[in-house]
This record gives C-alpha cells, structure tokens and sequence, in this order.
C-alpha cells in the first residue's frame, strides 16, 4: 500500500496561529543570479503547519522535543472521524473506547479546507477538556487533529492542552485528512530534531493497515 502524505504544505503566508511568527521563505542565493548554488531562508515558529506539542508546551514540568521517541509516533493508529460541528466531546469519543497506549487521529469537519485555508478560522473543531480528560484517563500515548490546535479558540485552549500534555501525550496538530477515511492505518510522522524545544515541525505519512 502506498503512503498518503498528510501534512501542510509549508509555504510563505500559510495560515498561523494569531501572533505566532509570520513565515518567511525565501531563496537568498539564486543560481540563475550567478550564485554558486541554491539556498533558502526559512523562519518560523515551532508551532507551524504540521507539527507536534512536547508536554513542555503548556506545562512547565513536562519534557522537550528532546525525550521524543520514534515510537510516540510511528506506529498503528486509528482514524476516528468525528461527527459534532463544534467539538470533540467526550460522549461520541467514549463509543470508539479509545485504548491505552494507542495513536488517534481525529478527522473533524476541519478536514474540508484544503491545508487549513488561507485564513485563520476562530470556530475550528477542538478536543472539549471532557474529551480530554477521557484520552487521558485511557492513556492513549499520541493523538492528532486536523487543524493547528487541539484547544479551541474560544473555548478550553489551555485547559485541554494541560490536560492532555499534563497527561504526557504527545500531540500532533495541523494534520491534512480531508483525503483520508476513518479507519486503521501505520503512521510515520517524524518531527524535526529541536533539542529542548516545546514543538517542533513535523512530516506526517499514513499508510492503510
């Protein structure tokens, strides 16, 4: 079976969290110039596109980027595609009995935009801190969701991010699934190596089971 890759494409003016770092990609030494070879700059922050939240993100005591195992997020998961237009709440999670140990992806109405879109939308799906505080009690290891945050814009965006990274779940946000059916699947999601940092980018394949 083949791969489907279901990360954003990283871009200059991709959509971000409101006042986190404006990306900037840029070719600064250009063959066709006469250079003597092709390089681009990048800046951005940690948090952008596809990428994972360390526990340190939200909570002080919680480790980096730096105890990141290959095993937090690559391996079998699931693809649980979610009903409710608002949240994930802990009502239809609790019908999948999400399992200790496990890797869940949530497919949400999110997954309509094509990379997120252009513009930031405040009333995207988030994990409910009641849903959250189920994943945690099961001790699921990782979970994704399909757009920048897990917590909502209006509603418990520290709380269920305490709550889950609290929990020493590993997160991975900003996921493109619009092409993806719920169900089983491998995942290879590798983040980029940031010794001591609280997120790091990352490139996120699944692969049908």
């Amino acid at each position: 079976m083949s791969w489907i890759d279901i990360s954003m494409n990283c871009r200059a003016g991709m959509v971000t969290w409101p006042g986190d770092p404006y990306v900037d990609i840029r070719q600064v030494m250009d063959m066709e110039r006469g250079d003597s070879c092709n390089l681009t700059h990048l800046t951005m922050s940690a948090h952008t596109g596809t990428h994972l939240d360390a526990p340190r993100h939200f909570t002080p005591a919680g480790v980096s980027m730096s105890a990141w195992r290959p095993e937090d997020t690559v391996g079998p998961c699931r693809v649980i595609a979610i009903d409710h237009p608002a949240a994930i709440r802990a009502s239809e999670l609790a019908a999948h009995a999400p399992q200790a140990g496990e890797i869940l992806l949530f497919k949400t109405r999110n997954s309509a935009r094509r990379d997120g879109g252009d513009v930031f939308d405040e009333n995207f799906v988030y994990l409910a801190n009641c849903a959250a505080q189920l994943l945690a009690e099961a001790r699921v290891r990782t979970i994704g969701i399909d757009y920048l945050s897990i917590g909502g814009f209006h509603h418990d965006l520290v709380e269920t991010h305490v709550t889950i990274l609290g929990a020493g779940i590993w997160v991975v946000e900003g996921l493109v699934l619009g092409q993806v059916e719920a169900g089983r699947y491998e995942l290879c999601c590798l983040p980029l190596r940031l010794q001591g940092a609280d997120g790091a980018p990352a490139r996120a394949l699944l692969r049908k089971r």
